[in-house]
């Protein structure tokens, strides 16, 4: 494996396609040793090097490489990122705690994919079933030959870490994605710092949330890194989609949300994804860590103008006519939040409704218009955990 520059590898937005290609389409494996060795990691936990890359090369070959967006390139970019955001100078996560979320990246995205009625999903009950499947296989392999990393922890240190990884990676389900959001809204409010700027965490339940929403800020980074990188993420996301819709296509059943290669709006979905979901992640990340971030939501903002500028200019049918065309697909989601942003100055105004569909990453947005505009907004959300089938 060719070594990874390491200033690249502390840099956000580092090139992770490069990275596979270096390294043999062995990304994870690559950069999660490199991790590793930066953070001294193998020396403070006593793992032989050849321990380590015998469990992550197993663990990547779980991945299914014929998957274009959730696949171990996916893994690597999400765990490099959290790596470079675990280095956030307002933060000052002890050891014990890194290796947890790196781990926890690790297992975060879906080794394949399953419909809801699949046998998965009547193991896990319907709940959270590819965050419980990571989870099963990740500290499954761990009993593999020559594969336990974590050999010589303590039983109490052991504990720990699996507790700490779980609650992290059921966090990732983007059901939770609004309640994650309002916690770490709370989180800002409430913050204390100390006399140099970095935050006061001193409960489990502070540190824990910090983490989650950093693991979650990572899986949802792509449309903050540079434009050439998001618009390759976004090819891969909708190839993933458009695979699933041929396939729902073939077998006569109804085709999911931005799935519909004839249909779809790619340009409208991604400025829908970052007005309604990753932006104000992002910007309450940033007021927690200020002013660490401001360059990530620069380029945020960039790339959402540059999107804006892609939709195409011509008239959109009348809002009750494309509400009527998205009715079947509403009734067919599982899981609901409304948002209502209110006037605090005074009587809730009229507002728009905008409706808009998650398949997990990526949004169906109806005339999502400019931002600018939208001063007060009643957001309806309706999502399932429908992943691609079979690929």
């Amino acid at each position: 494996i060719k070594p990874i520059d390491m200033i690249d590898l502390n840099k956000w937005g580092l090139n992770i396609f490069n990275v596979a290609r270096y390294s043999h389409s062995r990304p994870l494996t690559c950069i999660m040793y490199a991790i590793f060795q930066e953070r001294d990691l193998l020396k403070t936990f006593k793992i032989s090097s050849d321990t380590f890359v015998t469990y992550m090369m197993t663990l990547e070959d779980h991945y299914h490489s014929d998957v274009a967006y959730h696949n171990s390139l996916h893994a690597a970019d999400v765990a490099q990122s959290t790596h470079v955001l675990l280095s956030t100078p307002a933060l000052d996560v002890s050891c014990s705690r890194k290796i947890s979320c790196l781990k926890s990246c690790i297992m975060l995205t879906d080794f394949f994919h399953t419909l809801l009625d699949s046998e998965l999903a009547l193991m896990y009950n319907d709940e959270s079933v590819l965050e419980n499947h990571h989870l099963a296989v990740g500290f499954k392999l761990l009993q593999e030959e020559h594969c336990d990393i974590f050999q010589n922890l303590s039983k109490k240190q052991r504990q720990t870490l699996r507790k700490m990884v779980i609650d992290m990676v059921l966090a990732t389900d983007m059901s939770k994605h609004m309640s994650l959001l309002a916690d770490l809204k709370t989180m800002v409010e409430t913050k204390k710092v100390t006399s140099s700027g970095v935050l006061l965490l001193d409960n489990y339940t502070d540190r824990i949330q910090v983490l989650r929403n950093m693991v979650h800020c990572a899986d949802l980074s792509n449309p903050t890194k540079s434009l050439e990188l998001y618009r390759q993420w976004t090819d891969r996301i909708m190839e993933e989609f458009f695979q699933q819709g041929d396939k729902e296509r073939e077998r006569g059943m109804e085709i999911s949300p931005m799935c519909d290669k004839h249909t779809a709006s790619v340009e409208k979905s991604q400025v829908g994804f970052i007005d309604y979901i990753v932006h104000p992640l992002w910007e309450t990340w940033a007021d927690l860590v200020q002013p660490d971030a401001q360059d990530i939501l620069d380029t945020l903002e960039d790339n959402r103008n540059w999107y804006q500028s892609m939709i195409p200019q011509s008239p959109s049918p009348p809002l009750d006519e494309q509400n009527r065309d998205c009715q079947g697909l509403m009734e067919k989601f599982q899981f609901e939040l409304t948002l209502e942003e209110e006037d605090s100055d005074g009587p809730e105004k009229e507002s728009e409704s905008i409706s808009y569909f998650s398949n997990t990453k990526t949004l169906c947005v109806i005339d999502p218009g400019k931002r600018e505009s939208q001063e007060e907004a009643n957001i309806e959300v309706v999502t399932e955990d429908m992943s691609p089938v079979d690929t």
